[in-house]
């Protein structure tokens, strides 16, 4: 049994959870702070591909992406940098859909947050950002990391737009979902089995994590 859709899977999902823990606490925070009209705006427009299908964020990356538009022509033409039909394309797409479960997550959070507490560390002299990394993330985390962790289920069983931006190479962008499904295609189920097996094990540890984190945050909260 190959492994390398297992590490190539972690590997992938590791990364886009790191770069969408980052940027979705970025805009969830800034957002917060604009108008109620273009707030509302941005909101959907980083909320939708939650609800398109996977398949639609991949075919919107290939036009941007892809070797023959603009930024994948971009990207190789002066720095030789393939943004399709390789393993670190998969860290594209996946991050393009699993972006607003952390967008959301910490937005939530973030409106929930006690703004007494900010602007009592602003009669102390501190800092805006000082104030966010001591005070917010700290209140927050419990909601911040249950996203985090939710981000990174989803991006271990991403297929749809993995599938089309990265493709299904052995041995190079192969993952755990896309091998499911050439697994099944060319009849081999039980090996088929293995994957499934094994993904759900991995997607139950991840949920047991995260209801963990909300019991101990029910508990903090009645403390």
């Amino acid at each position: 049994m190959d492994l390398y859709p297992l590490y190539n899977s972690i590997r992938i999902a590791l990364l886009s959870t790191a770069i969408v823990f980052f940027l979705g606490i970025f805009a969830a925070y800034y957002i917060a702070k604009i108008p109620r009209i273009l707030k509302g705006i941005l909101d959907v427009v980083l909320t939708l591909p939650l609800v398109l299908p996977p398949t639609v964020v991949g075919f919107l990356l290939l036009r941007v992406a892809g070797p023959k538009h603009p930024v994948g022509a971009f990207f190789l033409q002066h720095f030789g940098i393939r943004l399709t039909m390789t393993w670190y394309a998969a860290i594209l797409s996946t991050a393009a859909v699993i972006f607003p479960l952390m967008y959301r997550t910490a937005r939530g959070a973030f409106e929930s947050f006690d703004e007494t507490l900010a602007d009592a560390g602003k009669t102390l002299g501190k800092s805006g950002t000082w104030i966010f990394w001591r005070v917010r993330m700290p209140v927050c985390r419990s909601e911040i990391l249950a996203g985090m962790v939710l981000s990174f289920a989803r991006a271990l069983g991403e297929y749809g737009a993995t599938s089309m931006v990265a493709g299904y190479t052995p041995g190079r962008t192969a993952t755990i979902s896309t091998t499911v499904y050439q697994l099944w295609r060319t009849d081999n189920e039980a090996l088929a089995y293995r994957w499934v097996l094994l993904n759900l094990a991995i997607s139950a540890v991840v949920l047991l994590f995260v209801n963990f984190m909300e019991k101990r945050q029910e508990r903090q909260r009645w403390r």
